[in-house]
């Protein structure tokens, strides 16, 4: 049974006005956890929620990986959201429902073309942190991305949850990044409202939505996902008979939360969240294109002169320390999915 922290279905707003959050839900409760020492002078009493702990130990992390990833494979083969319903949540668990959803919808047998998911060579950055929500990261590679190396973002919010993903980034091996860790190999998170990075991690959900709507600012480095990718909308936006509107939303709420580790260099490695609408409209005398079986499947209404398709999207950036010379936020990568569309 889910434990009820998957998302919701996504609502359409077909006119582009600026819609409520995607997931706008009551936070999860925060648990406390009570872990006790037996020491020569007696039983000492700890408090998770106070003390700084390690997130998780390596055994429960490799452990948490072996879940997930059994889950995962069941869910795609069957193309059935309920089988990995509680080992994601945040942007993947949004991302990977639609998707299942749409499997289905087009091949109600299962996947055709399942290929079991496999990791090897997995390393574990795992912080010591007081509190929940509790999260590690987990990179590895795999039998499909090419060479690029899997991280994945464990997270839980009290010690009754089994892990589940947030968070899943594809990257150079190159480009993952060192990390500031402790004697015991611990890494140190960052704060959502740390004071000691180029930008709050916090406020890139929203600073990226505003500068997809505007292109303005320094906050962010020219590349695929910044320049480019306002270069390519540009030249989207109006094609004979067809105009394309675009509205970005920030999504930084519970389970889409910022999370980011502290690079060895001083910075951080931040991962974050964004939801995106791409209404499509046809003049008269034309029609939209034709579109996809997944598209198809995840959109309600009938298509007639107008499409809005809605996306969510998780992205990792490196956020520079203050005292770095250059202040821009790189993006290292951005996975996106369709999770809904309106047809009018």
């Amino acid at each position: 049974m889910s434990r009820g922290r998957g998302p919701r279905s996504p609502r359409i707003l077909p006119t582009l006005r600026a819609p409520r959050s995607l997931l706008d839900r009551s936070a999860l409760a925060a648990a406390s956890v009570t872990v006790l020492a037996l020491t020569a002078s007696g039983c000492v009493v700890v408090h998770g929620e106070r003390e700084v702990l390690p997130a998780a130990s390596p055994t429960e992390a490799a452990e948490a990986l072996k879940d997930f990833t059994a889950a995962y494979n069941e869910a795609d083969k069957a193309y059935d959201r309920a089988l990995d319903a509680d080992y994601v949540t945040g942007p993947l668990g949004a991302i990977d429902a639609a998707r299942l959803d749409a499997g289905h919808k087009v091949s109600p047998a299962g996947n055709p073309s399942y290929v079991p998911l496999k990791f090897t060579d997995t390393r574990f950055t795992i912080p010591k942190k007081a509190g929940w929500p509790r999260w590690f990261v987990a990179n590895a590679d795999a039998n499909k991305g090419d060479e690029a190396r899997w991280l994945l973002v464990f997270t839980r919010s009290n010690v009754a949850e089994p892990w589940a993903v947030a968070y899943l980034t594809l990257l150079d091996p190159d480009d993952v990044p060192a990390f500031r860790t402790d004697k015991d190999g611990l890494a140190e998170p960052v704060t959502a409202n740390s004071a000691e990075l180029a930008v709050a991690p916090k406020d890139l959900s929203a600073d990226y939505a505003t500068y997809l709507q505007d292109g303005g600012g320094d906050v962010f480095t020219p590349g695929v996902h910044t320049s480019g990718w306002l270069e390519q909308r540009k030249k989207s936006a109006i094609k004979p008979g067809l105009v394309t509107q675009y509205i970005d939303e920030p999504l930084a709420k519970d389970d889409f939360a910022p999370l980011g580790l502290r690079t060895a260099d001083g910075g951080a490695l931040v991962f974050f969240a964004t939801h995106h609408y791409e209404k499509q409209t046809a003049a008269q005398g034309t029609s939209i294109p034709a579109q996809s079986d997944s598209v198809l499947a995840l959109t309600t209404g009938e298509i007639k002169q107008s499409l809005t398709l809605e996306f969510v999207s998780n992205q990792v950036v490196l956020d520079p320390g203050r005292g770095a010379a250059n202040q821009g936020v790189e993006f290292l990568s951005r996975i996106q999915g369709l999770t809904a569309a309106q047809g009018e």
